[in-house]
């Protein structure tokens, strides 16, 4: 343990990143700037390739900065898990996704460990940051690392420490975003808390495991449930004739007992869709259903059927059906203004569209080309002539969209997300969420 608290004061500890993606690449970067040698490893070789060649997608990691680091070979990235043999300290920040059954999907967690397994020597610690149930650090990580006769808070300390990434926001990164950290034991605590000072202000310890794993699902889940409220709000004013948007602008004046969440298409994501489930499925082998999530995840799921709805009435409105129309969706990420379309709802109102007959194109300037559910699309480019289509679908409110050419182009538009709000123009036409 001593030995592990001096190399992590000192810097010369080796660390390894299990995944390169929107959680692992940046917390790498901000290790290798404070001077740890830190290797990322990800399974996925054009993954590798790219970080190698020092290309970024994210906007959390700047192309410059990702350069200069694999040139003083603070950082490095690899597919080779052989990297393990001399780390320190590994963080495991892999996809918790769901199975086509909707139960966790821990393969990708699983695999992780198993590498370390392979090449643990004493004195390791290990931090878990994929978001998951509670439980999971102790009945699936210790038992597989300590099954060596390595003695838990000894010999190898684990640790929970969930990621709290938030893609876009100019605000907030790693190093100002506190930072939840449950230790397996005290000196596991001790470690984990040695570890992440080193990049980040302000710490937040808290007792075990199973309550850091806890708190990241209460986090994700109080999203999803006030996205749901509001959701279900704009559902009951569009029936009662009211505008949403003008009632969530009258409550937020409240300054205090109300905080704003805005409708949408659905919710998208690897974390606020998924995250809910993951607690709801363990609270059932506990015999306790979770209602309240049940009704949320209802509600967020058939956003967009009720936007494809919306497109449809709107057609019938301007005199034509949805069978045999040319529709453009405008973004695929499920977030505005990052370059991510997982779980997005686009999709499923691209899908039900094209099933109703319509013949559907995307413009998305953060996602030029997509493989969606096994076909090819690309980008319109951003001067598309907008008024070929017979309705135009804002599902993503990207920023460098030019909303007013929009709006003066199209003849028919379904606004999800109030997009259009303040933009000059015949807003006749508009029919919103």
């Amino acid at each position: 343990m001593t030995t592990l608290l001096q190399k992590l004061e000192r810097r010369s500890a080796r660390l390894v990143v299990l995944g390169a993606g929107q959680v692992g690449l940046p917390l790498a970067v901000a290790f290798a700037e404070e001077g740890f040698r830190t290797a990322v490893l990800d399974t996925d070789p054009q993954v590798v390739a790219a970080v190698c060649e020092g290309r970024s997608s994210l906007q959390e990691v700047d192309d410059d900065a990702l350069a200069r680091l694999l040139a003083s070979e603070d950082l490095l990235a690899t597919t080779e898990p052989g990297v393990l043999a001399q780390a320190d300290a590994v963080l495991i920040c892999v996809p918790t996704p769901l199975d086509e059954t909707r139960a966790p999907d821990l393969r990708h967690v699983l695999d992780a460990v198993e590498s370390i397994v392979k090449h643990q020597h004493p004195g390791m610690l290990v931090v878990l940051e994929s978001t998951t149930y509670p439980g999971t650090t102790m009945e699936v990580l210790v038992p597989r690392l300590t099954r060596a006769e390595l003695e838990l808070g000894r010999d190898v300390f684990i640790a929970f420490s969930p990621e709290r990434v938030d893609p876009g926001n100019p605000r907030f990164h790693t190093r100002n975003t506190p930072k939840v950290v449950g230790g397996a034991t005290p000196t596991c605590q001790a470690a984990a808390l040695a570890l992440y000072g080193a990049i980040v202000n302000d710490l937040v310890p808290v007792s075990s495991p199973d309550t850091a794993e806890m708190t990241k699902l209460l986090e994700n889940t109080y999203r999803a449930v006030n996205v749901a409220l509001v959701n279900e709000f704009a559902l009951m004013a569009k029936r009662l004739g009211v505008d949403i948007w003008e009632v969530i602008r009258a409550a937020s004046s409240k300054p205090f007992g109300f905080m704003p969440f805005y409708p949408g298409p659905g919710l998208g994501g690897r974390c606020i869709p998924i995250a809910p489930i993951y607690l709801s499925w363990r609270m059932r082998a506990l015999d306790y259903d979770a209602r309240f999530i049940a009704l949320a995840d209802a509600v967020n799921t058939s956003m967009p059927d009720y936007v494809i709805s919306l497109v449809k009435q709107a057609l019938a409105d301007a005199g034509r059906p949805v069978q045999g129309s040319t529709l453009l969706v405008v973004g695929v990420a499920y977030k505005k203004d990052v370059a991510d379309h997982r779980e997005s709802p686009a999709f499923a109102v691209i899908h039900g569209l094209e099933r109703l007959g319509a013949y559907v194109d995307y413009l998305d300037p953060e996602i030029p080309t997509v493989d969606d559910a096994g076909t090819h699309r690309e980008s319109m480019p951003a001067d598309v002539d907008m008024s070929r289509y017979d309705a135009v679908v804002i599902v993503t409110d990207h920023g460098r969209i030019d909303y007013e050419r929009l709006l003066a182009d199209a003849r028919l538009v379904v606004d999800t997300r109030n997009a259009l709000e303040g933009v000059p123009g015949d807003h006749r036409k508009v029919v919103k969420l």
